[in-house]
């Protein structure tokens, strides 16, 4: 991280999850005390049960939004770092970030560089991300020093903006899954191994979904491909597909 007083700032993931699970641990809390209340009135069993089942939902949707928020905050600056060394980077490598977002992993990626170059791929939406702009993107990558190392492009992954056997390393964090279409899904696989040089390496990272990432590279004769987790830093636990485009 950079040593100035100023910090990177990645933003909040699924906001409108957690603003979702705030609104109803507070909707459980009130109408638990409306159900506890009913114990002085001749609902008393009714009060019991239903004051129970409430409360539950306060403590549970509660502890949901505050582990999702940690999660955004604290726990995926760690699972960047470790899905990062899944790839052994040398330094001169050109890597690519599909759904880069903010900038978490490209940013990262970048650091790791010596005459390498990273590259940032987005749609730029705002529902996944909360704030998710390139300008965010270019001030954390600021913030973190490695502005100079790194290019933002808009662009959709099931259809990147670049030759086949462009890039030496892919990765992607908590993207892939944002499209419902399990064909869409299988373009964007498809995409990456087209855009991976031969001998490429690529980690994914997301929270659903992986296990088909995974057979989907095995059915495009990745190399070496396997599942990593799952991992708890972030809620829902997150896995890494990794794998190897062969030489050849």
């Amino acid at each position: 991280m950079n040593n100035s007083t100023n910090k990177p700032d990645y933003g909040i993931d699924a906001p409108g999850v957690i603003r979702n699970l705030s609104l109803i641990s507070v909707a459980g809390l009130v109408l638990a005390f409306a159900s506890f209340w009913l114990l002085r009135m001749t609902w008393q069993w009714a009060g019991w049960i239903f004051g129970v089942v409430f409360s539950v939902t306060f403590v549970v949707c509660l502890a949901e939004s505050i582990y999702m928020f940690w999660g955004s905050k604290v726990g995926k600056l760690y699972e960047r770092e470790r899905l990062l060394d899944l790839v052994d980077i040398e330094g001169d490598e050109k890597i690519l970030d599909i759904g880069c977002g903010r900038g978490l992993l490209l940013n990262a990626a970048a650091q790791r560089l010596t005459t390498g170059r990273a590259v940032g791929l987005d749609i730029w939406n705002r529902q996944d991300q909360s704030g998710n702009h390139p300008d965010a993107t270019r001030k954390n990558a600021q913030v973190e020093g490695v502005l100079e190392k790194i290019d933002i492009i808009d662009g959709d992954f099931r259809n990147m903006p670049f030759e086949q056997d462009t890039f030496d390393i892919v990765v992607s964090s908590l993207a892939i899954h944002n499209v419902r279409n399990i064909k869409e899904r299988r373009k964007a696989l498809k995409e990456v191994v087209r855009v991976l040089k031969p001998g490429g390496r690529f980690a994914i990272l997301d929270f659903q979904h992986v296990k088909e990432y995974a057979q989907v590279f095995k059915e495009l004769e990745m190399a070496e491909v396997s599942v990593i987790g799952p991992h708890y830093l972030l809620f829902p636990p997150v896995r890494i597909v990794i794998g190897q485009k062969p030489i050849g």
